[in-house]
Formats: structure tokens, sequence, C-alpha cells
């Protein structure tokens, strides 16, 4: 299905693979020696090998099965915190950890104790080629043993998504609500298609005429790879909803994030073009079930992002014990370009559940 709604969910999803300098290298889907040697050589997470006990620098390999054998997954310690461990999830899916390397500017001052984590699929973490592989519960699934392997548990497992990842976390919430602490949910409405709506009706009408139209001619055409396509969606769109900067100011964490992402999980799941949901996504969910998440909840929301911020402000209404962070200034990585909102409330949060002050 070909159409602007698609575009809009394709980004929000963080699923998009953006032609940026020195990001036009076609993606390796297994694992190679520049990959490994990249981990190694990356100061603020260095890579040691599987199964070599307690790892560098607070990597650790996690061994996780299923249905295609056993693979493992990149994760990473910072802090030490026996009653708030938080476990972020990273957009995609196939995006990466780097994205949320802005915590470490505010964390570890609160003592908080965090763990970077590429999913199967993602940058460090093993890249198997099956796309059998790539389904929500899969996931789930997955979430669910690094936690076990972690010893995450509900005196302190703080469970943080953002996009993709708070579409995971949702869902891993519904299925496994007696291990968690807490719920954050960032930039993610509960329902693709809700969003779907909110993308036709809101978003377009947004750009200028001309764009617009033009961008459906290059649809029409099945024109994705068109370079004017991109710079179409990159000059009128990603910068006025996805990162409120200009191009040349797009933070290094996030722009690594972009070049790294990998295409041949976020094909299966979103569909072959980066503007259409044919895939695994497309009918997900999950407004009608909210309120079986009884944990304490903060949703987070932005004005200028690409998910509807009133359809979050409903949703933190639903959970039993919700509460609603807005970022008048932000868009879908608000935690960029509305940061001090955005890491005070979250901050503020996190000190509330752990005091028992909601």
């Amino acid at each position: 299905m070909k159409g602007w709604n698609w575009i809009v969910i394709a980004c929000q999803l963080l699923l998009i693979s953006i032609v940026l300098a020195g990001c036009s290298k076609p993606f390796e889907n297994s694992k190679t020696p520049a990959v490994t040697a990249a981990a190694e050589a990356t100061s603020e997470t260095q890579d040691v090998a599987p199964g070599s006990g307690d790892a560098l620098n607070g990597v650790r390999w996690i061994e996780i099965s299923t249905p295609k054998g056993p693979f493992k997954v990149w994760t990473r310690k910072v802090g030490n915190n026996p009653r708030i461990k938080i476990l972020l999830l990273h957009g995609g899916p196939g995006m990466t950890h780097e994205v949320f390397e802005v915590f470490d500017d505010f964390f570890p001052q609160e003592g908080f104790e965090y763990y970077y984590y590429d999913q199967l699929g993602s940058y460090f973490s093993d890249q198997p080629e099956d796309d059998s592989l790539w389904t929500l519960q899969r996931f789930v699934d997955e979430v669910e043993q690094v936690r076990q392997t972690l010893g995450l548990d509900g005196s302190n497992f703080y469970l943080y998504g953002q996009s993709w990842g708070a579409l995971l976390a949702m869902e891993y919430a519904l299925q496994h609500p007696q291990g968690m602490k807490a719920l954050i949910v960032s930039n993610m409405v509960a329902s693709v298609p809700s969003y779907a709506r909110y993308a036709e009706e809101v978003l377009a009408p947004q750009l200028p005429p001309a764009v617009l139209a033009e961008v459906r001619q290059l649809e029409a055409r099945g024109d994705y790879d068109n370079p004017r396509y991109q710079e179409l969606l990159m000059q009128y769109f990603y910068t006025a909803h996805v990162l409120r900067k200009p191009l040349a100011d797009w933070p290094d964490a996030v722009n690594r994030t972009l070049k790294h992402m990998n295409p041949a999980v976020y094909v299966p799941m979103q569909g072959p073009s980066e503007f259409g949901i044919s895939g695994r996504l497309e009918h997900w969910d999950r407004s009608q079930d909210l309120s079986r998440i009884e944990v304490p909840t903060l949703v987070i929301g932005a004005k200028y992002d690409t998910m509807d911020p009133e359809y979050m402000r409903w949703m933190s209404t639903q959970f039993p014990q919700g509460q609603f962070l807005y970022c008048a200034n932000g868009s879908h990585l608000a935690l960029y370009d509305d940061q001090q909102t955005y890491m005070q409330g979250l901050i503020d949060f996190i000190h509330q559940v752990d005091e028992k002050t909601l």
C-alpha cells in the first residue's frame, strides 16, 4: 500500500535509511570483522568476546534462544543501583543503542543504573539473515531473556522504549507484567492504524502543496531510491517532525544510529518500501489493552512529533498509574530537541517511582 500516511509511519518508527554524508555504504547483514573492530575501538562501548565472563567496561554478550537457534545480543551496563535499573529499547526495528548516548550526560549524576542494548539484528549484536526471526513476539521473548539474564525484577526494573522500542515495551508489559517496576513509553502511540489516520489527515497537509504533489508522483512510480525523494523529505519533513535542528547540527549519535541501521530487519516488519507499512506491524493495535498495564507508566509526547501528542495524552489516562510528559518544543527525538523538559520530566518520574511518591 502506497501513500503519504505510510511515509510518516516509517519515519515515526525510525526505520528510515537516510542518505547522509558518509552513510551511503550498503549495510552488511552478517556480523563482519569491520563491525567487530568498530565495537572494540569504541571507547564508550568496548567490545569483548562472547562468553568471557565479566564484561570489560560493563559490556556483556547475552545468548538468547530463538526458533532458529541461539544467537548473542550486546548489552552494556552503566552505573550501579540496586533499586533503579533501566533497560533501554531503541527504535527501528534495526536501529541501534547509539541514539541513547545522550543519557550519559544525565543518568550518572542521578545515580541510575542503565543498560544499553542492541536488539538482535542491530549493530553490535548478531545479525542473522533469516527474516522469519523478525516478528514482534520473537522480540518480546528476546527482551524477557535479556531481563532474566541481567537479573532485573519487580523491585528495580524500569523498561524504557522510544519509537519502535516503546511499541515493543508496551507489548512486553502486557505479556510480562510481574517482573516490572515501571514503564516509560516515549514517542509512540498504541495503534499503528490510528497513527496512519493522523498522518494522512494532519501531517500530510502541512507540507507545501507542490512538495506533497512531487512526493506522491515519486511514490506512484515506486521511485523510492531517487535522491530527490529523500531530499524532499529531509528538507521539509524530517527537520520539522523528527529532529528540529538543521541537518548539519544533528548530533553525531543520531547520525551514527541512522548509518548503522539494518534494513534487513526493517523490511520484513515494515514492508519492502521505507514508505509503506505492508509488513508485520501494519495492524498492531493495543489501544484497548492499556488498562491491563498496572505499573507506573510515563508517556512522553511532543508538539511536533510524528505521533499525535493528544493521542499520547489520552494513552496516559488509560494506564491505571499513568502520567503524561508534554514536550512543547520537541519532535520525535524530543530527548534532543526539547532536552531540558524531556530529561527533567523523565528523571523526576524515575525518582517518584523509586520513592513511591506517585
